[in-house]
């Protein structure tokens, strides 16, 4: 769970990973390095250690041959629909009825997992919101997957969904178009409404050592346009509240889930404006943040900072109480703060 999660009320994403044992400590670090960067929400990160990996992500039974020539069917094999249908009916209601968790997924995998994540996609298109498949095993049964997606994707006229796919040096030697390339070229065919894809070839990358990269381009994509235009020479956030709202309006539009605007980045744009005295352009912004996020005590800690400067000092003193009552209710280390402001607004000489 994200930082500070125990002591919130804010509802995340969550992002969801075949091979969980391997990939979850690195994940949860480009998940956190990002959202610190305004680059995409925080998320819910839920690793799934599998236990027999053929066999759960793998859409089909294959024949194998045996060291004496004989041709066998391989029955650890094809297991796929199994295991998607215990993500769709045991894990997510689990995660769900147990977390804090808004209405998008992210499904990620790696090798046979990108291929299960390839598969997941065509089985049951609205369970994930967006899919990362990593050098997927895109070969397995005769590029099974490649004509389920391609049955699947040709002609579909919505398709709210995003893509991204990458492969290593796997491919390295092989004629054109490898299976790589078929498989952009399928994706860029796609007219769907909604449908956004991106891919990435890391020939300096080998079949394991992709995953990280992957994670880190794919989540940006997933994420795409989520961080706020900047003004590189005055420095922060040059629009309007209004802006500000059409642009998370637009957003939500593009994920398919109303997106609440992280309170660090509205607040961080109250106190660029407060900083710079502009007083009546920064209220608007810590105002609306209190109503995004009322169950929080540093939003009306803030609110109360600007109501201050403006000299509503009834008003300030009403959010620092708020801000302490909410804090000691979630033990918020930083109680002692709101505390001192509540304090000093409610001194005789700063009503006056």
């Amino acid at each position: 769970t994200p930082r500070g999660y125990e002591r919130g009320t804010e509802r995340y994403p969550v992002l969801y990973m075949t091979d969980g044992d391997a990939h979850l400590v690195h994940t949860r670090g480009t998940v956190d390095f990002l959202a610190r960067n305004g680059r995409m929400p925080d998320l819910i990160v839920v690793g799934v250690a599998n236990t027999h990996r053929t066999r759960d992500l793998t859409p089909t039974k294959v024949s194998r041959l045996r060291a004496d020539g004989r041709v066998f069917l391989d029955e650890e094999t094809g297991g796929a629909t199994r295991f998607l249908e215990f993500i769709e009916k045991e894990l997510i209601p689990f995660v769900e009825g147990r977390y804090r968790t808004a209405p998008f997924r992210i499904l990620a995998g790696h090798s046979l997992g990108g291929l299960f994540a390839l598969g997941a996609l065509v089985e049951r298109p609205g369970l994930f919101g967006a899919t990362i498949a990593v050098s997927p095993t895109l070969h397995w049964d005769e590029d099974v997957v490649l004509g389920r997606l391609s049955a699947f994707l040709d002609g579909r006229k919505e398709l709210r969904h995003t893509v991204y796919v990458t492969i290593a040096n796997e491919e390295e030697g092989e004629p054109a178009p490898t299976r790589f390339d078929r498989l952009r070229k399928m994706l860029k065919a796609t007219k769907a409404e909604g449908f956004v894809w991106g891919s990435e070839r890391m020939e300096d990358e080998d079949h394991g050592s992709v995953v990280l990269r992957s994670h880190y381009d794919g989540l940006r994509k997933v994420f795409e346009g989520w961080r706020l235009p900047r003004d590189r020479g005055a420095g922060g956030y040059p629009g309007s509240l209004a802006k500000m709202k059409a642009h998370y309006s637009t957003l939500s539009g593009r994920l398919g889930y109303e997106v609440t605007p992280p309170e660090g980045i509205v607040n961080a744009v109250g106190y660029q404006h407060l900083q710079r005295n502009e007083v009546k352009r920064a209220l608007p912004f810590f105002r609306w943040n209190a109503e995004l996020h009322p169950g929080s005590a540093n939003v009306h800690d803030s609110l109360g900072e600007a109501l201050e400067a403006a000299g509503e000092m009834a008003e300030a003193l009403s959010c620092y109480e708020k801000a302490v009552e909410l804090g000691r209710k979630a033990f918020d280390p930083n109680l002692a703060v709101y505390e001192r402001n509540r304090d000093r607004a409610a001194r005789p000489e700063a009503a006056r």
